[in-house]
């Protein structure tokens, strides 16, 4: 491929086309993605309570593998239940902490970054699933910090934890760009 045919001129601004292909990718599934979310998806909590109900699922029988005994779970509305050590507070896992906008943004980015789709077909899942494990884990560990240290719970949850997770999902966008994505084709 040319120069010219690599890039093109907006007022005098040359402009990398498989660059700009990405950015509109990745735009039209961000808003495609927040305007399904937040009309239909996020309303309904349907898809975050399957994940909340896993997160939970998960945590307990991790906190239990510990030998920790559990709290009964609780659910104090359609959107939240209660996870914890006995003798501690507990923590709260709404709809928001099953982490479905996180999953989209990881899925979005490698579907919009250039790559061969039969590479895709198993990087996307094998990202969601540890990315939900990183996410059960986040939990595990809040429910360890209610129990032992609650003075701490508030800035773990709020900081060290969100940092973890997206770091993680971070370093797995380096690793597609890296070792799976066609980089050449946005260098050009």
């Amino acid at each position: 491929m040319t120069d010219t045919e690599a890039s093109f001129s907006i007022g005098g601004i040359q402009i990398n086309r498989q660059l700009f292909k990405f950015i509109l990718t990745s735009a039209i599934l961000y808003i495609s993605w927040e305007t399904c979310y937040q009309f239909w998806i996020h309303p309904n909590h349907a898809i975050e309570m399957v994940l909340v109900q896993n997160i939970t699922w998960l945590s307990e029988s991790i906190l239990s593998m510990l030998g920790y005994g559990l709290i009964p779970a609780v659910f104090l509305d359609d959107n939240i239940r209660t996870l914890g050590i006995d003798g501690s507070h507990g923590v709260f896992i709404a709809d928001s902490c099953a982490g479905l906008p996180l999953l989209a943004l990881f899925a979005g980015f490698i579907i919009a970054y250039p790559g061969p789709i039969s590479k895709k077909l198993w990087y996307i899942p094998l990202g969601l699933i540890t990315v939900h494990f990183i996410n059960v884990v986040r939990i595990v560990g809040l429910c360890l910090l209610a129990n032992h240290a609650p003075e701490m719970l508030d800035f773990n949850h709020h900081y060290t934890f969100t940092i973890t997770v997206y770091a993680y999902i971070f370093l797995l966008w380096v690793i597609w760009v890296n070792k799976f994505g066609t980089v050449s084709q946005l260098k050009e």
